[in-house]
């Protein structure tokens, strides 16, 4: 079912302070910078072995990323899993009885399809399931 750890993502204030430290401290390079409309955040990622790490900022007022924040500070803020079939996973969580937060796929960054599993679920844990489109 799961194929990879596709990110780590870390919630940020700011996603160009953030990643000076990621670029000039760790010397990791940027690889792709983009708005994910649908999830009011900017996202910038940084490929490391066979993952990446993602830096998430939120873009509006209001949104799900600003309350994480207030509450918990920057830190870890969920771990995307790469599957290969995101609905037929989504079908075999919800008859295990596993809470999702998506009831359908929603889009992603990158051209991806994505949704999350509750972490009352998932021992705490926010877990994001990405699919990637066939011709990645």
């Amino acid at each position: 079912m799961i194929k990879r750890v596709a990110h780590i993502a870390i919630a940020v204030r700011s996603v160009d302070e953030a990643s000076r430290f990621f670029e000039q401290v760790l010397g990791l390079r940027r690889e792709r910078t983009e708005v994910v409309e649908t999830e009011k955040a900017k996202v910038a990622f940084f490929p490391v072995g066979g993952t990446e790490i993602e830096l998430v900022e939120g873009t509006e007022p209001g949104n799900p990323l600003e309350r994480f924040l207030e509450k918990r500070g920057e830190g870890i803020h969920h771990i995307c899993l790469e599957v290969a079939n995101l609905d037929e996973t989504m079908g075999k969580l919800r008859q295990a009885g596993v809470p999702l937060l998506d009831e359908t796929p929603r889009p992603g960054a990158d051209g991806t399809r994505v949704a999350f599993i509750h972490p009352k679920g998932a021992h705490g844990i926010l877990i994001e399931l990405v699919e990637r489109p066939a011709s990645r």
